[in-house]
């Protein structure tokens, strides 16, 4: 294709930059995400580069260690790493949070594990992630804390919500632009994020991200002679030259087999195969990636699947799936099909009043979420909904566990009379009276040990000596995760912390949905 003068300005004005940061390019991405895009350099030696070393090399200290020698940390000026969308008086957490906890330290702890099996866990990391507190004492105030957190929410799929907390600090460094682009990308505001990597004079994008947005903004020229450029320069594989030739010329390859996928998949590298007309399936691809299949561009059904899997992660609000359940009639049955159809038919009959249909489908419908293991999704929903309804039978006792999974769980079974065993100790369990409760199994018996366990952990005493109240949490739902997979005594130390910790709701909701759910690793 012809270039002309105006495209071959733009790439002179360029490529001092980047050949300045050829060396950075070739660089493994400076995260614990290991799916993010390389969309701008960051030369070796910066601060960012140093959160990187300290996410692969350190040590995480169970018994809980003080400080060294000296901890320093700046102080002057507000501290991104403080920053947080949720105050103290929100989220019940206390200010000094992290206490005398080292930063490497905590940002190890957050990427041990990316992810949690009972969606009470899940929320309770977010609320983590997301409050507002004094940073660890040796924190440098550069960001790296907080990116760690932003990282940690990545991995759980929640993008909108690493994205405002990243926005709110008012953290400006190449690291974080890296983020906010790649969720502009998966969210369909990328021309939002190329105006951005235009107008930020610090940033150095890499080839792949300059082509993308230059041939975004119109100028093909001007995005083939960048691509020219960088082949000179050896600035791109051999699998991005070929990605990006079919992108900015695709009838020059047509008929041609497509490009082979990459084992890692990054949200520009998705989009690049969107945009030459084959679009890859996110199913098996990170959570964060679904939310590109709530575009407008996705069919329906894909949108469905997508925003069940981010339901199930606890990132979207309920009623985005119930949007969708309800957007028009299923053309098929089976699978995602089924759900939408039994949702519909019980939304239908709760606004007609129907009680009878209601008990008739309810039973079917919450056989069809729990396949799913979109149980507590569907108790928001429909929780306070179903209460005013009179149920008996099946239906009423469907209705009863439905209502013990939603926010209102203790009003539910103050109010509900008990028919059997089970329900009288899921009403103790949520109301927290569990003194003479007979547990049915041995899953029951950790759970009473951990609501009755008189003392902390001796896992936890360090932390709380030294106020290292956030690593206590992190350390209570990583043991109750490995409870998850049989180990019975991390279920009752793990909840028993929750429930000393002062975090009697979170302990509540979690021993409900080891019962409910009966989730298993």
């Amino acid at each position: 294709m012809p270039i002309d003068g105006r495209a071959a300005l733009v790439i002179a004005a360029l490529c001092a930059g980047w050949a300045g940061s050829a060396q950075a390019e070739g660089t493994a991405p400076l995260s614990a995400i290991d799916w993010l895009s390389q969309s701008v350099s960051t030369p070796s030696g910066t601060a960012v580069g140093g959160a990187a070393r300290v996410l692969e090399e350190a040590p995480v200290v169970e018994g809980g260690a003080l400080p060294e020698d000296v901890a320093t940390s700046a102080i002057d000026g507000p501290s991104p790493d403080a920053a947080g969308l949720f105050s103290p008086a929100r989220t019940g957490l206390p200010r000094d949070l992290w206490g005398m906890g080292l930063e490497a330290e905590i940002i190890a702890r957050l990427s041990e594990s990316q992810s949690e099996a009972l969606p009470a866990l899940q929320g309770l990391v977010m609320t983590l992630m997301l409050a507002e507190a004094v940073p660890p004492v040796d924190s440098a105030g550069d960001g790296r804390f907080l990116l760690a957190r932003a990282d940690r929410l990545l991995a759980l799929g929640a993008l909108d919500q690493a994205e405002a907390l990243i926005d709110g600090s008012g953290l400006a460094t190449p690291e974080a632009f890296r983020r906010a682009f790649d969720i502009a990308l998966l969210t369909g505001q990328e021309d939002e994020g190329c105006t951005r990597m235009r107008d930020l004079p610090n940033l150095a994008p890499t080839f792949p991200a300059r082509i993308f947005c230059i041939a975004r903004s119109g100028d093909w020229n001007a995005a083939a002679l960048t691509l020219r450029t960088a082949q000179a320069l050896g600035q791109i594989d051999d699998a991005e030259d070929a990605l990006l030739s079919r992108f900015l010329d695709p009838d020059l390859y047509e008929g041609e087999p497509v490009p082979e996928a990459p084992q890692r998949m990054t949200p520009l590298t998705w989009r690049l195969y969107e945009a030459i007309g084959e679009p890859l399936p996110t199913a098996t691809l990170p959570v964060a990636f679904a939310h590109a299949e709530l575009r407008e561009t996705a069919g329906w059904k894909g949108q469905i699947e997508a925003a069940e899997r981010l339901a199930r992660a606890g990132v979207v609000a309920p009623n985005l799936l119930l949007g969708l359940y309800t957007q028009r009639q299923p053309a098929a049955s089976g699978g995602v099909w089924d759900r939408a159809a039994v949702v519909q038919r019980i939304d239908s009959a709760l606004a007609r009043g129907d009680a009878a249909s209601v008990a008739e489908h309810l039973p079917l419908a919450w056989a069809r979420m729990a396949e799913a293991e979109l149980e507590v999704p569907f108790a928001i929903l429909f929780a306070d909904r179903l209460a005013d309804v009179a149920l008996t039978g099946e239906a009423a006792a469907v209705a009863f566990e439905i209502g013990l999974l939603a926010p209102r769980y203790e009003a539910v079974a103050k109010a509900h009379r008990p028919v059997d065993a089970r329900e009288r100790f899921l009403v103790a369990l949520a109301t927290g009276e569990v003194a003479g409760a007979v547990a049915q199994d041995s899953l029951g018996r950790a759970i009473v040990a951990g609501y009755t366990a008189p003392a902390l952990p001796e896992a936890y005493a360090a932390l709380v000596d030294q106020r290292r109240m956030g690593e206590a949490i992190l350390l209570a739902i990583a043991q109750i995760g490995r409870g998850l997979q049989g180990e019975q005594r991390e279920v009752s130390e793990g909840l028993a912390a929750l429930r000393l910790l002062g975090l009697a709701d979170a302990a509540r909701r979690t021993a409900l949905q080891l019962v409910l759910l009966e989730r298993r690793g």
